[in-house]
């Protein structure tokens, strides 16, 4: 995801505007959720020119899908996430002195836009996501699903009380 950024070069104040869609990376997601693989995301874009280098801010929306937290059936959500990120003129930041591994800087005249979509998205993502609000998930001991079976329960003796619970089979069967 690689953008050409020629016509903006060293004239401050530029800017252009970018809508496309492509592929989305591999990896674009969290243990229970995320982007698959080459689903679209829709880019909608701004490239400005500043002293420094590019200012790119925009947004990035798409669809993600995952597992349910409580009972694992599927969550589909809809992905809508900010994008603001500058990428710095290579010469400008070897002027300035400025060796932050964490800061963008622009390979010739293009910005590679693959981190900052996978920290926009991947931050915009549920922790826990949920198939609903009320989902009651699955049973701790037998794992039915609760949603299925409203009612289901189990008869469940603590076991501190199991030597009594023996007792009281033998009396019984005596």
């Amino acid at each position: 995801m690689t953008l050409d950024t020629h016509e903006l070069r060293h004239r401050p104040g530029a800017e252009r505007t970018v809508q496309v869609t492509v592929p989305a990376p591999a990896g674009l997601a969290t243990a229970v959720i995320g982007v698959p693989e080459s689903e679209p995301l829709e880019l909608n874009l701004r490239l400005e020119c500043v002293s420094d280098g590019v200012l790119v801010t925009g947004t990035v929306s798409g669809h993600g899908a995952g597992e349910c937290v409580r009972c694992l059936d599927e969550v589909e959500i809809e992905i809508d996430a900010d994008v603001q990120e500058l990428y710095l003129f290579p010469e400008l930041r070897k002027l300035h002195g400025n060796d932050d591994e964490d800061l963008c800087e622009l390979e010739g005249d293009l910005l590679d836009l693959e981190p900052a979509i996978r920290d926009a998205v991947v931050s915009t993502l549920p922790f826990a996501p949920l198939c609903g609000l009320d989902c009651p998930g699955l049973c701790a001991i037998c794992g039915v699903h609760l949603a299925d079976e409203p009612g289901h329960a189990h008869d469940v003796i603590d076991p501190r009380w199991s030597a009594l619970e023996e007792l009281f089979d033998e009396m019984k069967e005596s």
